[in-house]
């Protein structure tokens, strides 16, 4: 299965990161947030594309009743905001920081430009890279819309198998380690903590699946 939740399992940060072009390393910092900073918010203006170098960030949006709808929960090597790539003016969702001592690099949109025009790999990369997104936020939106949320569960636990798992030689379980807690599982299916807890005891009490704070093991009988 190819993943549809990672681009690729590419760190983007070792191929898009300026620091790795010399014409652009010696003008260029990185931006350390704390735990629950944000990054930008919803309407701001979209100048600039980042990318993670440590940390873990959230990206959502505010629907009309002021409920918190989360699109992305993103770690170490991956990039958000590439919508200002495309054209996007004002920002139409945010990004928050998970972790303390979070450490973003940021790229300006005309930077990015210039590296496009300049490395037709490059370019590829970046246009492939937001494909995948999109197919990806597809996926959610449909998971989110049409799925209970034991289903959710369900699909979403076989997508990290894909991106973060491998096969015990000894047992034959998938086993997934992974950077999520159950807060951003539950922030990532459109469910409630408390809810998720309950899902998750449900599967084990069925044998489909254990798990521990450091990894869940789709068992042998049910993978």
């Amino acid at each position: 299965m190819n993943s549809i939740w990672f681009f690729d399992d590419v760190n983007l940060f070792k191929i898009l990161c300026p620091h790795k072009f010399k014409a652009y390393k010696s003008c260029h910092s990185f931006d350390i947030y704390n735990k629950k900073d944000y990054i930008y918010f919803e309407e701001d203006s979209a100048s600039k594309v980042y990318l993670i170098e440590k940390g873990k960030v959230k990206i959502g949006y505010y629907n009309q009743d002021g409920t918190e709808v989360v699109k992305a929960i993103l770690t170490k090597g991956e990039l958000f905001g590439e919508q200002a790539i495309l054209g996007e003016n004002i920002r139409e969702e945010f990004a928050q920081c998970l972790d303390n001592q979070t450490s973003i690099c940021p790229i300006s949109v005309q930077t990015m430009h210039d590296l496009m025009r300049d490395n037709q790999t490059f370019s590829f990369k970046i246009y492939k890279f937001i494909g995948f997104k999109f197919k990806k936020l597809e996926r959610r939106l449909q998971l989110l819309l049409f799925k209970d949320a034991k289903t959710r569960l369900i699909e979403f636990l076989d997508e990290l198998c894909t991106d973060y798992g491998y096969d015990c030689e000894k047992t034959g379980d998938h086993v997934i380690k992974h950077p999520y807690t159950q807060k951003d599982i539950a922030s990532l299916i459109g469910t409630s903590r408390p809810t998720l807890n309950i899902l998750l005891q449900e599967l084990r009490t069925e044998k489909y699946i254990d798990f521990n704070r450091k990894e869940i093991r789709i068992l042998k009988k049910s993978a």
